[in-house]
């Protein structure tokens, strides 16, 4: 029987040498992609900044709706001045170097929805589904909602993924990023679907697999219209996710973004899902750790999301 762990924890990733998050505060956050700078809004940054510093390459303005809405700022639009070099339009080459495998290289691009085309909080969660799979490849997972491909990328090192993703133009970008790091032939599955109907066909279909990765938003719609409400929806999904993992699998990762809700009920229902096998689940925030230290010596932490894991082993 899974084991709830009570007390919640805390993913801090740390920054690297294609990123960082350089500082935050008063609702933005400065944060380097290889060789530029961005600020974009941030509500959780409620202190103040360190920095006086905070000229960048690119700056997001969000618009008034509560719907992700806004606008990329270039140049002398910025309010806290722009630095000199020019932004390339078609993205730019990073690399995550993941530990006991390959370096995963992907672009990084300004995206209407302010994101830069991965998410760097998720870093310490494609290191510890490595761990899990140490020493594997021939280890089947699956990544739904898997957006750009890093997190596919990461676990394809340990043997074949399936990614699922319900954009087209975001499956292309997770296709020319596996181009891009030399590893376009490994066995991936490239799937544009809704993930809950993906999900449901490969429960009749009788499928199993030893990992499963999932991010879903908010709010979404599939390639079909379909509509995804997270509230209405995730237990559905989380309990297709159950009936896919047996007492062999390794784990499962949901996180959550931009909700009102605490991470011991997203523990909860994996708790009463996950009832009948081994392991423990545990549930915690996501966060990424300053680049530089305050004055007392600690690097501050900004929180991301929240998370809730089920893990054999």
């Amino acid at each position: 029987m899974a084991a709830l762990a009570s007390q919640p924890l805390v993913l801090a990733g740390e920054g690297w040498g294609d990123y960082g998050l350089v500082d935050s505060g008063h609702g933005r956050k400065l944060e380097r992609y290889g060789p530029y700078r961005f600020i974009r809004p941030e509500a959780q940054a409620l202190w103040s900044p360190r920095l006086t510093d905070w000229r960048a390459h690119g700056e997001f303005v969000p618009g008034a709706d509560e719907d992700g809405g806004g606008r990329w700022l270039f140049g002398r639009d910025m309010a806290d001045g722009a630095l000199p070099q020019a932004v390339p339009r078609d993205g730019w080459p990073l690399r995550w170097p993941q530990t006991g495998g390959d370096a995963v290289r992907f672009t990084a691009n300004c995206t209407p929805f302010r994101h830069l085309g991965f998410f760097p909080d998720m870093a310490p969660v494609w290191g510890w589904m490595g761990e899990l799979l140490a020493g594997r490849n021939d280890a089947s997972t699956l990544n739904l909602f898997g957006y750009t491909g890093v997190g596919t990328l990461a676990l394809s090192h340990f043997g074949p993924v399936t990614h699922v993703d319900a954009s087209k133009k975001s499956v292309a970008q997770a296709r020319a990023n596996a181009a891009l790091s030399g590893v376009e032939s490994r066995p991936v599955r490239w799937m544009i679907d809704d993930a809950a109907k993906f999900t449901a066909r490969e429960v009749r279909r009788g499928k199993r697999y030893d990992g499963i990765i999932l991010d879903p938003p908010k709010f979404g719609r599939g390639p079909e219209g379909e509509v995804w409400r997270l509230e209405e929806h995730l237990p559905g999904l989380v309990a297709n996710c159950r009936q896919l993992l047996d007492a062999d699998s390794r784990f499962l990762f949901l996180t959550v973004y931009a909700v009102r809700m605490s991470s011991l009920a997203l523990a909860g229902l994996l708790a009463e899902l996950f009832a009948d096998l081994p392991g423990t689940v545990e549930h915690g925030e996501l966060a990424v750790r300053e680049d530089a230290d305050g004055v007392d010596g600690a690097r501050r932490l900004l929180p991301t999301a929240i998370f809730a894991r089920w893990r054999n082993g």
